[in-house]
């Protein structure tokens, strides 16, 4: 059976409540949300008056992990920072998970990396709410929920892993389609931590070629198309990456220009490969 991806053009709050509702799962425990909190700068993140909702239905807790570059997000005061002055130490609570430390987690089918490193704290988690913001991505050619349970919650440590490939030294060198098989490959570990006890959220707004981790973003081009929720992270990046090019959007061509650039698709088909999730699905709108 394909997997079913729920579909809203209904860019609100209340509506990714319902696509929530619609998928029929409760997160057990203790509740971590990732999301991403925008670096200084940015004027295309999220903002948390339209995640409050949702993280307070789950009674969850704001999760995040620090930067491997120079920025606002590098160091965990300067990104407890960054949380406060964008809003989102006010609207729950915030846990950089690997303030004290990291932790590794095992892949042993990895395509590239055998291991993942993730923030320390993420052991205090029963479960995983993923919200993302669907948009570009300058080097994974576009971000989703696969990005972000990759490079989001590695480590400091871990992005650099991630980024080389499985070596530091080459942070910003490695092979490309190496990088993204890796971004696969740590997705798959936090995948299978939180099997059936986590749901992933997109929100394809605001859809600039460029990522929320960039301080000055281009400003978007296509318009907004929704929010769409599954509970398999590949399924939903794939309905994502369908979405931008079945679009009538005269303005498409700039994001479809980035994800190709940089074979972006590539992260779902190594996912796929991994059993992580399905490439083909059913799109279920909701109204």
């Amino acid at each position: 059976m394909k997997p079913k991806v729920y579909f809203t053009t209904d860019l609100t709050s209340e509506a990714m409540l319902r696509l929530y509702d619609a998928l029929g799962v409760q997160l057990p425990g203790k509740v971590a949300v990732k999301l991403h909190s925008g670096e200084p700068g940015n004027q295309n993140f999220l903002r948390p008056d339209f995640m409050k909702p949702m993280i307070d239905k789950v009674g969850g807790t704001i999760v995040e992990c620090n930067t491997a570059y120079d920025g606002g997000r590098n160091t965990t005061r300067a990104h407890k920072i960054t949380m406060e002055r964008h809003g989102w130490a006010s609207a729950a609570p915030v846990d950089i998970l690997d303030e004290t430390d990291d932790m590794e987690l095992p892949i042993p089918n990895g395509r590239v990396i055998k291991k993942n490193f993730v923030g320390a704290h993420l052991a205090g988690y029963d479960s995983l709410l993923v919200l993302s913001h669907f948009k570009g991505h300058p080097m994974g050619g576009f971000g989703g929920a696969l990005k972000n349970i990759s490079i989001g919650i590695a480590s400091s440590r871990g992005k650099q892993y991630i980024h080389g490939a499985g070596d530091m030294d080459k942070f910003w060198e490695a092979d490309h389609d190496a990088f993204l098989e890796s971004m696969a490959d740590a997705a798959s570990s936090i995948h299978d931590r939180f099997k059936g006890k986590a749901a992933y959220i997109n929100v394809m707004k605001n859809l600039s070629v460029d990522c929320d981790c960039c301080a000055v973003a281009e400003d978007p081009k296509m318009g907004d198309i929704g929010i769409l929720a599954s509970l398999d992270p590949v399924a939903l990046d794939q309905a994502c990456l369908d979405l931008v090019y079945q679009s009538d959007d005269p303005g498409k061509g700039d994001l479809i220009r980035r994800i190709e650039s940089r074979n972006g698709v590539h992260t779902v088909e190594a996912a796929a490969a991994l059993g992580v999730g399905s490439r083909a699905y059913e799109l279920v709108p909701l109204s």
